[in-house]
C-alpha cells in the first residue's frame, strides 16, 4: 500500500506535546526569574562601572543584587512558583553577580598593580564562586544529609563572600589608605573561605513567623536600617562585613553541637538495634531432656 492510516493514538500524543507546550504559564512563575534577572542586570551594571572607574556606584549594585538575591528565593516559596529553571537561573547570575563581577571590581581597583600575581587573584576568587554554587547546588540533592544540616552552608555562601571581599574598597572609601598586598591575600583568603567545608550558619530557617508584637519593631529596624545604608554606606558595610567575620566561629561551635546532640540520640537507637539483631542471630538453648541425664547402659 502506498498511503498507510494514521495512528490515532500517534496523533493524539502529538496533540498533547503541542498543548503541554504552548499552555499559558501562571505569573507566580515568572515573578521569581524576574527578579533575578533584575539581579543579574545589577551585577553586569556594576562590572561596566568598575571599568569606568565609578567604584560607589559599582558597589552599591552588588549591594542591591545581594538584597535582590536574598528576595527571589523567598518569593518564589511564598508564590509556590520554585522550578527547576529559576534554580539554575539564579545559579548563573549568582556566578556574575559574585564571583565574576567583584573580581572585576578589586582587579581594576587594586590587583591590576600585581599585574600577572593580581588578576591570578581575581580569577582564582571568581573560580571558587563558581567551585561554591556548584557545589550547593549537589549538596540539595544529598539523601544522607541530616535534617539539621539545613540550617548551614557549607563555606561561605557566594553573595556574602562578595560583600565581604570588597571590605578593603570600603575601608578605602572610610580614608585608608591601599596595600596592595593585603588586597591580594585577603581576597585569596575569602576566596579559600568559599570552597572550604567550615560550617557557615544560613539564616533560612529563622524568622519564617513573626509574633504579632514584633511586626511594628521589624518594619521600623528595616526602615532604620535602609536609611542608615543610604546615609553612612561605607561605615555600616565596614560594620557588617567584621561581625559577619567575627561570628563565623560560632557557627562551627553550633555545628558541633548539632553533630554532637545528633550523635547521642542515635546512640540508643543502635544499642537498641544491635541488641535486637543479637537476639535473632544467637542460637536458641534447649534443656536436656531426661533421656539425655540418664547413663548409657552396658550390654
Amino acid at each position: 500500500m502506498l498511503f498507510q492510516p494514521l495512528d490515532p493514538r500517534r496523533n493524539e500524543t502529538r496533540n498533547e506535546l503541542w498543548r503541554r507546550r504552548f499552555r499559558p504559564i501562571p505569573v507566580r512563575m515568572l515573578v521569581p526569574n524576574v527578579i533575578t534577572l533584575l539581579a543579574l542586570c545589577a551585577g553586569l551594571t556594576a562590572i561596566r562601572l568598575a571599568v569606568e572607574e565609578r567604584l560607589d556606584l559599582a558597589l552599591a549594585a552588588i549591594v542591591f543584587a545581594a538584597a535582590l538575591d536574598g528576595v527571589d528565593g523567598r518569593v518564589a516559596r511564598l508564590l509556590k512558583g520554585t522550578s527547576r529553571f529559576g534554580a539554575e537561573l539564579d545559579s548563573l547570575a549568582d556566578f556574575v553577580n559574585f564571583g565574576v563581577a567583584p573580581a572585576i571590581i578589586l582587579y581594576f581597583w587594586e590587583l591590576h598593580e600585581l599585574k600577572s600575581a593580581g588578576w591570578i587573584a581575581a580569577m582564582i576568587f571568581a573560580i571558587c564562586a563558581a567551585l561554591r554554587l556548584a557545589r550547593f547546588n549537589v549538596a540539595i540533592d544529598d539523601p544522607n544529609r541530616p535534617p539539621w544540616a539545613g540550617n548551614f552552608f557549607v563555606g561561605m555562601p557566594a553573595p556574602l563572600g562578595a560583600l565581604t571581599v570588597l571590605l578593603p574598597i570600603y575601608l578605602y572609601f572610610l580614608g585608608l589608605p591601599r596595600f596592595t598586598l593585603v588586597t591580594f591575600i585577603y581576597t585569596l583568603a575569602i576566596a579559600m573561605l568559599m570552597v572550604s567545608r567550615l560550617p557557615v550558619i544560613s539564616g533560612k530557617k529563622v524568622g519564617r513567623r513573626v509574633p504579632p508584637e514584633m511586626v511594628l519593631p521589624i518594619f521600623v529596624a528595616v526602615v532604620l536600617l535602609v536609611a542608615l545604608l543610604i546615609s553612612y554606606p561605607w561605615q555600616v558595610l565596614t560594620v557588617a562585613t567584621l561581625a559577619y567575620l567575627g561570628s563565623l566561629p560560632f557557627g562551627l561551635l553550633s555545628y558541633r553541637r548539632f553533630e554532637r546532640e545528633a550523635a547521642a540520640a542515635a546512640q540508643p537507637a543502635a544499642q537498641a538495634a544491635s541488641a535486637a539483631a543479637d537476639a535473632t542471630s544467637s542460637p536458641s538453648i534447649t534443656p536436656p531432656s531426661p533421656d539425655d541425664e540418664r547413663p548409657v547402659r552396658l550390654n
